[in-house]
């Protein structure tokens, strides 16, 4: 059964890949990128993995990642198998905070220059809470030091109800009594999300710590301040 702090919880998984696998993943992606990759999945691409209601892939781009990033869902063999390997490792530290996580969908490439971010903004259990799979949380390991580059991960919280809709879980439905879900568009395309009272948490984890942070969670990065940061990302669900 789903309770919703599963939804709302933020943990580490530090060591989650060795000094070795961030070495190899690098080299993996910058095969994957080539001479003409930050192109292709950067500043051409018109397309993202978020969605807002009523809003273009590309609108929801503009205001998800207003100065851009790269994004690769298509990432390569090689790097799927050392991030898989090192999760199947970790799964046990994980689960034991997120006990209806049963799987996860494929990773993603993401990399950040010079003065780019990610607005704030929480996922949500999509694409509907009542079917599945559920996604239950997120879950980010970054190649890079934050030390050297800026770009640091957050988490926002807040007391205001506004966040929320007014329904709860159905009876039976898998969900623990009193289950609420966040609204669509808790994030920066909605002006009650932007002026909703919210406290910023920032970290700072080392390379090749795994953050995993629930899907009702709102959440974000820092503009990076110099050179690149390199991470991958990929959802856990409930099946």
């Amino acid at each position: 059964m789903i309770h919703i702090a599963e939804t709302l919880s933020i943990r580490t998984v530090e060591s989650f890949l060795n000094p070795n696998e961030i070495e190899r993943l690098n080299d993996v992606m910058d095969d994957a990128l080539g001479p003409l990759g930050r192109d292709r999945y950067g500043t051409s691409r018109r397309t993202t993995i978020h969605e807002i209601p009523g809003y273009s892939p590309a609108e929801a781009q503009d205001v998800y990642e207003p100065a851009g990033r790269i994004e690769m869902t298509d990432i390569p063999y090689e790097a799927t198998t050392v991030l898989d390997q090192a999760l199947k490792l970790h799964m046990a530290a994980i689960t034991r905070t997120l006990p209806s996580v049963t799987g996860h969908r494929p990773w993603i490439y993401l990399e950040y220059g010079a003065g780019q971010y990610i607005t704030p903004h929480a996922d949500g259990i999509a694409p509907d809470p009542l079917t599945r799979p559920r996604q239950i949380a997120a879950a980010t390991v970054t190649l890079t030091d934050f030390q050297d580059t800026g770009g640091a991960f957050y988490v926002e919280t807040t007391g205001s109800d506004a966040a929320w809709t007014t329904d709860e879980a159905p009876t039976g439905s898998g969900y623990a009594p009193g289950m609420r879900f966040a609204h669509d568009g808790t994030d920066m395309s909605s002006p009650w999300f932007g002026s909703m009272p919210r406290t910023r948490w920032s970290v700072t984890p080392a390379p090749g710590t795994l953050v995993v942070f629930g899907s009702q969670l709102v959440h974000g990065t820092e503009p990076v301040r110099a050179g690149r940061v390199r991470k991958f990302l990929t959802l856990f669900v409930s099946e």
